[in-house]
């Protein structure tokens, strides 16, 4: 098993930026394909990163795409989200997960942490 704790997230002003972290514990961690999805109250969770076992391969939604960065260090079991000119839309409750599958672009995600909340004002 896998557990995933994040850290990281408060409030910040339109335009500031944030970096999220996500701490690993457990077995195997490069063997997991890691993401980083976001909630809004009353909004459908979406998907906002996800980056493969290796690296190698990323995914960014397009609502975030060329502000947000994702990247991992297998070696310290962790997985960071940078945030550059973050805006209102963004707050949301992050979260990062752990997805076993051996396909990148699967939807199953096995272990997720607790969350924590961004906040952007305007």
């Amino acid at each position: 098993q896998v557990q995933l704790v994040e850290s990281g997230g408060g409030l910040v002003q339109a335009g500031g930026s944030l970096r999220l972290s996500c701490t690993a514990s457990g077995r195997d961690f490069s063997s997991y394909t890691m993401g980083w999805f976001r909630q809004a109250p009353g909004k459908e969770r979406e998907i906002v990163a996800r980056i493969s076992r290796s690296g190698v391969s990323i995914f960014y939604a397009d609502s975030v795409k060329g502000r947000f960065t994702i990247s991992r260090d297998n070696a310290k079991n962790m997985v960071y989200l940078q945030m550059n000119s973050l805006n209102p839309e963004d707050t949301a409750v992050y979260s990062c997960a752990a997805s076993a599958s051996p396909r990148f672009y699967s939807l199953s995600y096995d272990y997720w942490g607790q969350g924590t909340q961004v906040t952007v004002s305007s």
